[in-house]
Protein backbone atom coordinates (compact mmCIF):
# COMPACT_ATOMS: atom_id res chain seq x y z
CA UNK A 1 0.00 0.00 0.00
CA UNK A 2 3.04 2.65 0.82
CA UNK A 3 4.20 2.02 -2.45
CA UNK A 4 1.38 2.41 -4.38
CA UNK A 5 0.86 5.33 -2.46
CA UNK A 6 3.95 6.92 -3.18
CA UNK A 7 3.91 6.19 -6.67
CA UNK A 8 0.63 7.83 -6.82
CA UNK A 9 2.62 11.23 -5.58
CA UNK A 10 5.50 10.63 -7.70
CA UNK A 11 3.24 10.62 -10.52
CA UNK A 12 1.61 14.37 -9.41
CA UNK A 13 4.64 15.96 -9.10
CA UNK A 14 5.26 17.67 -12.43
CA UNK A 15 7.68 17.44 -14.62
CA UNK A 16 9.30 21.12 -14.43
CA UNK A 17 10.19 23.15 -11.41
CA UNK A 18 9.16 26.99 -10.33
CA UNK A 19 12.88 27.26 -11.40
CA UNK A 20 14.28 25.72 -14.10
CA UNK A 21 17.38 26.56 -16.12
CA UNK A 22 17.44 26.74 -19.76
CA UNK A 23 18.63 23.55 -21.71
CA UNK A 24 22.47 23.85 -21.24
CA UNK A 25 25.17 24.88 -24.54
CA UNK A 26 26.82 22.18 -25.68
CA UNK A 27 30.05 21.53 -24.37
CA UNK A 28 32.90 22.79 -25.54
CA UNK A 29 30.76 26.24 -26.61
CA UNK A 30 30.45 29.42 -25.41
CA UNK A 31 28.18 30.90 -23.39
CA UNK A 32 26.68 32.80 -20.80
CA UNK A 33 25.46 31.95 -17.51
CA UNK A 34 23.31 34.26 -15.48
CA UNK A 35 21.09 34.57 -12.29
CA UNK A 36 18.33 36.30 -11.52
CA UNK A 37 18.48 36.64 -7.80
CA UNK A 38 14.96 36.22 -5.87
CA UNK A 39 14.14 39.70 -4.22
CA UNK A 40 11.86 39.72 -1.15
CA UNK A 41 9.52 42.35 -1.44
CA UNK A 42 5.85 42.67 -1.33
CA UNK A 43 5.40 43.47 -4.58
CA UNK A 44 7.65 41.50 -7.16
CA UNK A 45 7.80 41.77 -10.98
CA UNK A 46 9.94 39.98 -13.10
CA UNK A 47 12.56 42.07 -14.81
CA UNK A 48 13.49 42.81 -18.11
CA UNK A 49 16.45 41.89 -19.42
CA UNK A 50 18.71 42.77 -22.51
CA UNK A 51 21.90 41.17 -23.23
CA UNK A 52 24.16 42.08 -26.12
CA UNK A 53 27.25 42.78 -27.24
CA UNK A 54 28.99 45.95 -28.40
CA UNK A 55 31.99 46.00 -30.80
CA UNK A 56 34.54 48.73 -29.22
CA UNK A 57 36.01 49.67 -32.37
CA UNK A 58 33.13 49.97 -35.02
CA UNK A 59 29.81 50.61 -32.43
CA UNK A 60 28.31 47.75 -33.72
CA UNK A 61 26.01 46.17 -31.64
CA UNK A 62 24.81 42.59 -31.76
CA UNK A 63 21.88 41.28 -29.61
CA UNK A 64 21.75 38.38 -28.12
CA UNK A 65 18.37 37.88 -25.67
CA UNK A 66 15.61 40.67 -24.62
CA UNK A 67 13.12 38.79 -22.03
CA UNK A 68 10.30 41.40 -21.63
CA UNK A 69 6.19 40.69 -20.99
CA UNK A 70 4.83 39.80 -24.23
CA UNK A 71 1.49 41.27 -25.45
CA UNK A 72 -1.50 39.38 -24.54
CA UNK A 73 -2.98 37.10 -27.23
CA UNK A 74 0.04 37.37 -29.39
CA UNK A 75 2.63 39.93 -30.43
CA UNK A 76 1.26 43.50 -31.00
CA UNK A 77 -0.17 43.94 -34.50
CA UNK A 78 -1.24 40.26 -34.72
CA UNK A 79 -4.13 40.22 -32.30
CA UNK A 80 -2.20 41.49 -29.26
CA UNK A 81 -1.30 44.40 -27.30
CA UNK A 82 1.84 46.02 -26.89
CA UNK A 83 1.56 46.93 -23.08
CA UNK A 84 5.32 45.21 -22.31
CA UNK A 85 6.57 46.86 -24.88
CA UNK A 86 6.00 50.08 -23.22
CA UNK A 87 8.34 49.63 -21.05
CA UNK A 88 11.55 48.51 -22.58
CA UNK A 89 12.81 51.96 -22.21
CA UNK A 90 13.57 51.31 -18.75
CA UNK A 91 16.69 49.39 -20.15
CA UNK A 92 18.09 52.75 -20.88
CA UNK A 93 21.76 51.67 -22.31
CA UNK A 94 19.65 48.78 -24.07
CA UNK A 95 17.20 50.99 -25.25
CA UNK A 96 19.62 54.04 -26.44
CA UNK A 97 22.09 51.90 -29.00
CA UNK A 98 19.44 49.18 -30.19
CA UNK A 99 16.20 48.42 -28.83
CA UNK A 100 14.47 51.74 -30.21
CA UNK A 101 15.20 50.65 -33.75
CA UNK A 102 14.38 47.28 -33.32
CA UNK A 103 10.12 46.22 -34.12
CA UNK A 104 10.34 44.19 -31.54
CA UNK A 105 9.11 41.00 -31.08
CA UNK A 106 12.87 39.64 -32.63
CA UNK A 107 12.72 35.92 -33.50
CA UNK A 108 15.39 34.19 -31.93
CA UNK A 109 16.31 37.11 -29.73
CA UNK A 110 13.15 38.66 -27.43
CA UNK A 111 11.43 35.75 -25.20
CA UNK A 112 9.20 36.37 -21.92
CA UNK A 113 10.57 37.73 -18.71
CA UNK A 114 11.79 34.73 -16.30
CA UNK A 115 11.29 34.35 -13.05
CA UNK A 116 13.98 34.28 -10.14
CA UNK A 117 16.76 31.29 -11.10
CA UNK A 118 19.83 30.41 -13.22
CA UNK A 119 19.85 30.56 -16.84
CA UNK A 120 22.46 30.08 -19.78
CA UNK A 121 22.50 31.65 -23.07
CA UNK A 122 24.50 29.88 -25.99
CA UNK A 123 27.21 32.16 -27.62
CA UNK A 124 29.02 30.15 -29.97
CA UNK A 125 27.07 30.94 -33.42
CA UNK A 126 26.91 34.53 -32.24
CA UNK A 127 30.70 34.82 -31.81
CA UNK A 128 31.96 32.63 -34.51
CA UNK A 129 30.32 35.08 -36.47
CA UNK A 130 31.91 38.49 -35.36
CA UNK A 131 34.90 40.02 -36.48
CA UNK A 132 38.23 40.06 -34.42
CA UNK A 133 38.53 43.01 -31.67
CA UNK A 134 37.33 44.03 -28.24
CA UNK A 135 33.93 43.74 -27.41
CA UNK A 136 31.70 44.32 -24.26
CA UNK A 137 29.30 42.03 -22.70
CA UNK A 138 26.68 44.22 -21.51
CA UNK A 139 23.74 42.71 -19.11
CA UNK A 140 21.17 45.23 -18.36
CA UNK A 141 17.95 44.86 -15.82
CA UNK A 142 15.22 46.51 -15.10
CA UNK A 143 11.72 45.85 -13.35
CA UNK A 144 8.58 47.49 -12.61
CA UNK A 145 8.67 48.50 -8.94
CA UNK A 146 12.03 47.78 -8.61
CA UNK A 147 15.73 48.87 -9.83
CA UNK A 148 17.71 49.14 -12.63
CA UNK A 149 21.08 47.38 -13.16
CA UNK A 150 23.88 46.92 -15.83
CA UNK A 151 27.08 44.89 -15.95
CA UNK A 152 29.79 44.98 -18.44
CA UNK A 153 32.55 42.47 -19.01
CA UNK A 154 35.05 43.13 -21.90
CA UNK A 155 36.99 40.87 -23.51
CA UNK A 156 38.48 39.89 -26.98
CA UNK A 157 37.86 38.14 -30.58
CA UNK A 158 39.32 35.83 -31.28
CA UNK A 159 38.94 33.80 -28.18
CA UNK A 160 42.60 32.13 -27.92
CA UNK A 161 42.06 30.36 -24.56
CA UNK A 162 39.37 29.16 -22.38
CA UNK A 163 38.15 31.77 -20.04
CA UNK A 164 35.35 32.49 -17.36
CA UNK A 165 34.95 36.16 -16.82
CA UNK A 166 32.64 37.48 -14.20
CA UNK A 167 30.83 40.34 -13.03
CA UNK A 168 28.26 39.99 -10.06
CA UNK A 169 25.24 42.70 -9.42
CA UNK A 170 24.13 44.20 -6.49
CA UNK A 171 20.19 44.15 -6.66
CA UNK A 172 18.24 43.23 -9.92
CA UNK A 173 20.87 40.71 -10.95
CA UNK A 174 22.83 37.70 -9.70
CA UNK A 175 26.46 36.65 -10.80
CA UNK A 176 26.73 37.08 -14.50
CA UNK A 177 29.47 34.63 -16.16
CA UNK A 178 30.59 34.68 -19.43
CA UNK A 179 32.48 31.31 -20.77
CA UNK A 180 34.54 32.05 -23.80
CA UNK A 181 35.57 28.66 -26.03
CA UNK A 182 38.38 29.07 -28.71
Amino acid sequence: MKKTLMWIALAMVPAWSPVQADPAPTDGQSYLALTVPNIDVAEYHRPYVAVWLRNQDSGEIHNISVWYQLGRGGPAGKGGDDKGEQWLKDMRQWWRYSGRRLDMPVDGISGATRQPGDYQLALQSTLSTLAPGQYVLNVEAAREVGGREMLKIPFVLPVSKVAVLTAKGESELGEVALHLVP
